[in-house]
């Protein structure tokens, strides 16, 4: 998505909030919001996830497209078929199965390029988490500890255990990733 900020509005408008009171519930300043929205800074993954917290919505659902149910999902999801979300610092996902009708996990593969971060503040939520290297190197922190993760790496963890994504590292990082709820 290459409209942060309209899409925040759309869904903030939606949920019946001004910059104001989503500030306020968010536990952000109202200037945050307003700068987002008018596209005037790009928010970190963190960042964003505690904003939409104050709607309340998952960052899956954010950027979710409008398509409509399929009342049969569909069993396979080719390549050109999967949603690609662009986050900040280069961060792609590209979620499997992204119309399946009441999804109970979100299963991606995640591409971080060199210098990528999810951002400075760890971040927290309910569920689990767990992914596998396929190349490159990645750097986790859970609960202030850092891991150096390489192929053929995995992880698994409770989501509510502050963690952060970073790739200090020279080349891209790909991993498949698995959450639980569905939310980014």
């Amino acid at each position: 998505m290459d409209d942060v900020g309209s899409q925040l509005r759309a869904v903030r408008q939606a949920a019946g909030l001004s910059q104001r009171e989503l500030a306020k519930r968010a536990g952000v300043t109202n200037s945050m919001i307003s700068m987002i929205e008018k596209n005037k800074v790009s928010p970190s993954v963190g960042s964003l996830k505690k904003v939409l917290s104050g709607i309340p919505i998952s960052l899956l659902d954010f950027f979710m497209t409008e398509e409509a149910e399929h009342p049969s999902a569909p069993v396979v999801y080719r390549r050109d078929e999967m949603q690609s979300i662009d986050a900040e610092d280069g961060i792609l996902w590209k979620l499997v199965g992204n119309n399946f009708p009441n999804r109970k996990m979100a299963f991606m593969e995640e591409r971080y390029p060199p210098g990528s971060d999810t951002g400075r503040e760890l971040f927290e939520h309910e569920g689990e988490e767990a992914g596998l290297i396929i190349s490159g190197k990645l750097e986790l922190t859970i609960d202030g500890q850092d891991y150096v993760l390489e192929p053929g790496d995995g992880y698994y963890f409770e989501t509510t255990r502050p963690h952060r994504f970073r790739n200090p590292f020279e080349e891209t990082c790909v991993l498949v990733s698995a959450l639980t709820p569905p939310k980014l």
